[in-house]
């Protein structure tokens, strides 16, 4: 939030000669004499805020700088709240795995499903299970069919050395 009032010219900090002034109510007082609008602002008690500096004349407004940092601040955190974060959250299996044991790992994809993040579902195989990879295509299948009402196929099926994964995402 210290960034705000770096950026932001406020009072003796504004260097045009002449400003676009706008009073604390929202009506335009036309361009004045900088000092005229230094001593306008005093008189409310208030601080002149440069809102448009890149304009000619620069527009500024008497305003409380205080509460408008504040205000800054809440939206921004607001911003904050709404921004969305999905993590990428990874369930190993095996092809020779237990119909119980798949059963937990279903239900473990689905937790993390509710939870708005992606599941990366692997099949790691070794020694001679590398011959049989149909197997872990048809684990990788079953858990897509059995996942559709609440995930989508992200990535489909893919083979890197001795893993096979897929992708899901909520729906």
């Amino acid at each position: 939030m210290k960034n705000i009032a770096k950026r932001i010219n406020v009072n003796r900090r504004i260097r045009a000669k002449e400003v676009r002034l706008i009073d604390q109510d929202g009506n335009q007082l036309g361009v004045v004499p900088l000092t005229k609008a230094l001593e306008t602002a005093e008189s409310h008690g208030l601080d002149l805020v440069e809102v448009a500096p890149n304009v000619s004349p620069p527009v500024c407004r008497i305003m409380d700088f205080g509460r408008y940092k504040y205000q800054q601040n809440k939206k921004l955190q607001e911003a904050k709240k709404r921004q969305s974060t999905s993590q990428v959250k990874e369930i190993k299996i095996r092809p020779m795995t237990g119909e119980h044991d798949l059963q937990v790992k279903m239900r473990h994809i689905k937790r993390f499903l509710d939870n708005r993040d992606k599941v990366k579902v692997s099949i790691m195989f070794r020694g001679r299970e590398l011959a049989h990879t149909d197997l872990g295509a048809a684990v990788l299948q079953r858990v897509a069919e059995e996942t559709s009402e609440f995930a989508v196929v992200e990535q489909g099926a893919r083979r890197e050395g001795r893993i096979m994964f897929m992708v899901l995402a909520p729906k």
